[in-house]
């Protein structure tokens, strides 16, 4: 990373940290923006998106979470690719939605 330390560098690199594209926040908007769209969201509802990477054997190595909360409870989808890559296609059909209903005391490592 330029401007920065060999060890400061290493650490961001150990903690996952990426350096993000400057329409970052535009990308990250759009994603908001088709979650509320698909799943009839109020324009202010609060819809979290996040970029995950993994290293554990099998799992892919960038996914895109999203989390969206309804009067039902947490809803949640993972999109296997970077955010940047995600496409209204990728976002699970609407008829989906009470599917999505995270449960207490449910494992979702998995998925």
């Amino acid at each position: 990373m330029p401007g920065t330390s060999p060890g400061k560098t290493a650490l961001v690199a150990m903690l996952g940290f990426t350096r993000k594209r400057p329409d970052h926040g535009a990308v990250l908007d759009r994603l908001r923006d088709w979650t509320r769209a698909r799943f009839a969201l109020a324009g202010d509802a609060t819809v979290m998106v996040s970029e995950v990477t993994c290293a554990v054997p099998g799992c892919p190595p960038v996914e895109s979470h999203v989390v969206f909360w309804t009067a039902l409870g947490r809803h949640h989808f993972k999109v296997f690719k970077p955010i940047a890559e995600v496409s209204k296609g990728d976002l699970p059909p609407a008829f989906m939605k009470n599917a999505m209903i995270a449960l207490d005391g449910a494992d979702w490592d998995c998925c």
